[in-house]
């Protein structure tokens, strides 16, 4: 915390009070030197030092300062990631994002960004970059498991959830903006994208994030239109502060975040992060040369500044490390871990469903593949959190049955797992991905080594020694588990994925054990979409677990059993084949991102899924009726009765899905634009009442680059699933409106 009787604090205890936060920012920047000025444009690092520290763990170690003055009290703000928990020290891992995304349960969400923000306090951060919203284009994207899906409005909701919940703590950054959907070409790939796909598609959850209130931005690594993203004007001055009136800062993403440093500040980027990088000398050269004007750097050091004292940062306490993967927090993943895991095929055998497993009626069960018991959190990148002890599928069911027969096998010897699987009641084949063959991509590139020549030539003694100085203040012991990680400390290799299938052994061996065992119950492990044509027909039970977090083998136990009624569904579409999607080019210098992608895509194309958007069994049946809908002001009104219609209490996701069928704008069959998540005791009926703003209908006019809801009878399918055919539906014509934004 900082000390109280400082410029800082004075000013921070005038907005306490009500004084405008921008005003006194710039009263604090009139006391500035034109070097502290330019001080915080920078991360708080050496590039030399923070490479270094970096190398040896130095992202778990401690979070990175940007923005400190010291002469005037200002103690900058302290970055950690990440998406699934804090990343310093030993911290609670959840579920990955897609997971949670999975469990359409914004309470839940708002109630994890809650515990990683008091997790983050505990560690010494004040800055929470772990609210990733880019949409999953394609499901062989290396990160799509650090975001909610394929949908811009589950999107949004869901990462608005996160962080309500983080900023009760800290402030938050939403990333990256924009068009970050590519992962091994995402230093050099340029993304062409019209208006109406970019404000349709690719921006409507981060304004729903911004509506929010968040705090900072972080822009992406890749060029938009020709231009990068770091230094993008359409991207961040026209759109987020002009159109979108947004009230934070913008830090770059790390180290490649940008190529000009001039261009970046006056065009809207606040800090670069996390070091003294690309842009410092070519800024101070600008103002000597008068190229740029300090009003410039003064405007952007405002911002940031202006939003710490909105924040109470410097003022906001500390956590005791109590918090740090407390017992609440474990239990609260577990939830979340239950909540996610989607029931995709469950086939009667002997005239009854396989799942759940009756625990008095077994006697033993096989557990086989290579991720049985396997410690596989998900990303070896930036979003790898420390997690003490990670509970495996194998360790779960252990746990679960400790009276049961379970054994063994790691799937290399196929036959003997087939073998093994025959003998007993019934076989949990775990399979999947791990961080090796999907996350975020550190590795040697021709595009990193020409960037780094932008870096500064000449020492940064003042900094190295601040540096040092301030590992030695802020120091997070590394967990045993670091030296599990691969290349020793530092990230794995992730990356884009080679295919949406699994892998040759992994099909071998569900083909082989199915072949012994009626009751196979396929668990598939990984960040998104699998195409499993060559198999699915061929099992009995099919559970979608995700990177269910530290405690997901405990919750995998609860819904294989019973104890928890799964009630995950798909946050994206699993097509039958990778021809049903977009182009996808790992290695692409060059991509158009066009209106189609997931459901949408294979519903325009008259594809049917594998698995629609939307989708997910339970132990139990719900039925959807009396759908009506009503106008309330800027808002309608969908309302409907669903009712547990079988013999087990249960949660349903209640999704609601607008169309305009004689509409002359193409537009998806039919866009999801709410839900609400809802539990019914067996035999019961609840009504469900859905919100939609009458503004999420309209369309982007490019013409007039404003928003222009087309007049007709719009229709709502109420349902389970998108194109749920047992559904419900309400009709009401709407006049035409035109919004602003």
């Amino acid at each position: 915390m900082a000390t109280a009787d400082t410029a800082y604090m004075r000013a921070l205890a005038r907005v306490r009070d009500g004084a405008d936060h921008h005003v006194e920012a710039r009263g604090l920047i009139a006391q500035m030197t034109v070097e502290e000025r330019l001080h915080c444009l920078d991360g708080g690092a050496p590039v030399a030092g923070g490479l270094s520290d970096m190398s040896r763990g130095g992202y778990h170690r401690r979070p990175f300062r940007a923005c400190r003055v010291e002469r005037l009290g200002i103690p900058g703000f302290h970055f950690s990631d990440g998406p699934r928990g804090v990343v310093v020290g030993p911290a609670t891992a959840f579920p990955v994002t897609m997971a949670r995304g999975a469990s359409f349960d914004v309470e839940l969400e708002e109630r994890i960004g809650d515990a990683i923000g008091m997790e983050l306090r505990a560690v010494g951060a004040d800055l929470y970059g772990g609210v990733c919203v880019n949409i999953l284009r394609h499901p062989a994207w290396g990160r799509a498991q650090e975001v909610y899906g394929e949908d811009p409005h589950h999107m949004g909701v869901m990462g608005a959830a996160l962080t309500r919940g983080a900023q009760r703590h800290v402030m938050a950054t939403v990333k990256h903006f924009a068009l970050n959907s590519m992962e091994n070409a995402r230093f050099s790939v340029d993304v062409i994208c019209d208006e109406r796909t970019l404000h349709e598609v690719y921006l409507p959850h981060f304004k729903h994030i911004i509506d929010e209130g968040i705090a900072c931005v972080m822009s992406a690594y890749n060029s938009v239109n020709g231009s990068w993203c770091g230094e993008n004007e359409q991207l961040l001055t026209e759109i987020l502060r002009q159109q979108w009136g947004f009230d934070g800062f913008v830090i770059s993403d790390w180290i490649f975040g940008l190529r000009d440093g001039v261009k970046s500040v006056r065009n809207g980027l606040d800090v670069e992060m996390p070091y003294r990088m690309i842009r410092h000398a070519p800024i101070v050269a600008a103002i000597d040369s008068g190229e740029l004007s300090m009003d410039v750097v003064d405007a952007a050091v405002e911002r940031t500044l202006a939003t710490m004292l909105r924040f109470d940062i410097g003022a906001r306490p500390i956590s005791d490390s109590s918090v740090l993967v407390s017992d609440a927090h474990r239990e609260l993943a577990r939830e979340a871990a239950q909540k996610s895991m989607v029931l995709l095929k469950n086939k009667p055998i002997d005239g009854s469903p396989v799942l759940p497993l009756a625990a008095s009626a077994l006697r033993s069960i096989a557990v086989v593949g290579r991720l049985s018991d396997m410690r596989n959190l998900g990303d070896g990148g930036s979003s790898d959190v420390m997690a003490p002890q990670v509970v495996t599928p194998l360790a779960g069911l252990r746990n679960a049955l400790p009276t049961i027969d379970i054994v063994y096998a790691d799937g290399s010897d196929v036959s003997y797992a087939a073998r093994l699987a025959q003998d007993t009641d019934v076989a949990v084949v775990v399979v999947g991905y791990t961080k090796e063959d999907e996350g975020e991509f550190i590795g040697t590139f021709e595009d990193s080594q020409d960037l780094a020549k932008l870096f500064p030539k000449d020492p940064q003694p003042d900094l190295e020694a601040a540096y040092a100085a301030y590992i030695a203040e802020m120091d997070h012991e590394l967990p045993d588990v670091m030296r599990e990680k691969s290349r020793d400390v530092s990230f794995a290799v992730g990356g884009d994925r080679t295919s949406l299938r699994l892998r040759d052994d992994d099909v071998a061996l569900i083909r082989a054990v199915a072949e012994r065992q009626s009751r196979t119950i396929v668990v598939i492990v990984a960040g998104s979409a699998v195409v499993m044509e060559e198999w699915r027909h061929d099992v009995s039970a099919i559970v979608m677990s995700w990177y269910s977090g530290m405690e997901g083998g405990h919750a995998l136990a609860d819904v294989l059993l019973g104890i928890v009624n799964p009630s995950g569904r798909l946050p994206f579409v699993v097509p039958t084949t990778e021809d049903h999607l977009p182009h996808f080019d790992a290695t692409a210098r060059e991509i158009t991102y066009d209106y189609w992608h997931g459901q949408w895509k294979l519903d325009r194309d008259g594809n049917s899924p594998a698995f629609p958007f939307g989708f997910g069994l339970s132990y139990t049946t719900y039925s959807i009726d009396s759908a009506e809908v009503r106008r309330d002001g800027g808002r309608l009104n969908i309302e409907a009765a669903v009712s547990n219609t079988g013999e087990q209490s249960g949660s349903v996701v209640v999704q609601v899905y607008a169309s305009l069928p004689h509409g002359r704008v193409e537009r998806p069959v039919r866009r999801l634009v709410g839900f609400t998540r809802c539990t019914v005791a067996a035999g019961d009926t609840t009504g469900v009442v859905v919100k939609v703003p009458v503004r999420s209908l309209a369309v982007r006019d490019v013409r007039l680059h404003d928003w222009h809801l087309e007049a007709g009878e719009w229709v709502f399918d109420v349902a389970q699933f998108s194109g749920d055919p047992t559904g419900a539906r309400a009709a009401l014509t709407l006049a035409e409106e035109r919004f602003d934004q």
